[in-house]
């Protein structure tokens, strides 16, 4: 289950709800690659978090999701809805000086692991 409701990443990307299935995929990939950049889990709500913590499945430093992951899981939604091959041409295009790793990198651990 994804931290970021479907509904809320849905509006993000202004999808329709015929493409509701592609935004939750692409959603879960987003939280994923947001999640192995900090080396650590987060989680949507208490009782998500307790309930992984106590089967096991948190891993080390499980955080709840707090407005900076969240906006960084976005960003990274919107970037895999938007750009839907490896290559893109005929377009200019440039990394947001605040972008998703820069709203993720107070919350990483175990840097150079």
């Amino acid at each position: 289950m994804n931290a970021i409701p479907t509904d809320e990443a849905m509006q993000h990307v202004r999808a329709e709800e015929d493409d509701r299935a592609h935004v939750e995929l692409l959603l879960a990939a987003a939280e994923d690659s947001a999640a192995q950049f900090m080396n650590r889990r987060f989680y949507g709500d208490e009782e998500a978090l307790a309930a992984a913590v106590l089967d096991g499945t948190g891993g080390v430093n499980p955080i709840l999701i707090n407005p900076s992951v969240r906006a960084a899981c976005l960003l990274i939604l919107g970037n895999l809805y938007a750009n839907r091959e490896d290559v893109v041409v005929g377009t200019i295009s440039s990394e947001l000086p605040m972008g998703s790793r820069s709203l993720l990198t107070p919350y990483r651990v175990g840097w150079g692991v």
